[in-house]
């Protein structure tokens, strides 16, 4: 009997089957991961770095079955925080979304103290976007953004950091307003601009009344002036080629040609 064509399957079973365990005893970290690995489904201590962060970059020997590794990436995410719809403190109701940056600093507690840190995180920053606007008033949304953001990257990192989960900004991306309320806002940006014109228009025609104060004082200790600066408004009117030519008449005379009219 020929036993060559089974000898032949054998080894190529046997070849597979140590194929099998050789690439599930020998991983390879790169440069910003790290490794958490449960022996028996415990932490190994043994097999974290001096540090106690994981073991880093580089070749990791495991024993196949007894030993699971779990990757954790080191790198910031950049994580959108999905439109939620909130109603401030001023009673005006928003959408508003917004992005977080963070990254593992414990790869340890990522992996054993929350069962997703990436969904949890999400989790927290929605929740915690809703309840810090809702104690904002609008004005304060719009013109102090960056005390906002500063307020929500703390109350986030304060809830993250028991899962070794650092938050380093939250910014707040894009507020939609009602329509309603954005005409409403329209209005009184146009009702500021005016008032400030209507200030600015003020203030020069008080300027210019004090200049002419100031040049009336002038021309009554010497009255001359007034005949040179009849002279030089005909001088301009001359240059335009008006065909009319005023004539001052002064009141005095005016006075003289009528008559004082006194009372009986």
């Amino acid at each position: 009997m020929n036993l060559l064509p089974f000898a032949g399957v054998s080894t190529m079973i046997v070849i597979v089957v140590l194929l099998y365990i050789f690439s599930s005893a020998v991983k390879v970290l790169r440069e910003y991961e790290r490794a958490v690995i449960f022996r028996l489904g415990r932490v190994s201590k043994a097999l974290l770095n001096p540090g106690g962060n994981g073991n880093g970059p580089g070749l990791i020997l495991l024993i196949p079955i007894i030993d699971k590794m779990v990757k954790v990436s080191l790198r910031t995410v950049a994580m959108d925080v999905p439109s939620q719809d909130t109603i401030t403190k001023d009673n005006v109701s928003l959408k508003v979304n917004a992005v977080i940056y963070f990254r593992v600093m414990d790869p340890e507690r990522a992996v054993v103290a929350v069962e997703d840190y990436l969904f949890a995180t999400s989790q927290i920053a929605q929740t915690t976007l809703r309840s810090v606007l809702g104690q904002s008033e609008l004005d304060e949304l719009l013109s102090e953004r960056d005390k906002i953001n500063q307020k929500l990257q703390r109350i986030i990192d304060e809830h993250t950091e028991p899962w070794g989960i650092k938050v380093s900004a939250v910014e707040v991306k894009f507020i939609d307003l009602p329509q309603e309320m954005q005409r409403a806002m329209a209005k009184q940006a146009e009702a500021e601009r005016e008032k400030r014109a209507k200030i600015i228009h003020a203030e020069g025609e008080l300027g210019a009344s004090e200049k002419l104060a100031q040049a009336a004082r002038v021309i009554a200790s010497e009255p001359i002036t007034i005949q040179l600066r009849y002279l030089q408004t005909l001088t301009e009117i001359g240059t335009e080629k008006n065909s009319t030519i005023i004539f001052p008449l002064p009141i005095d005379m005016l006075r003289i040609l009528v008559g004082d009219k006194k009372p009986a």
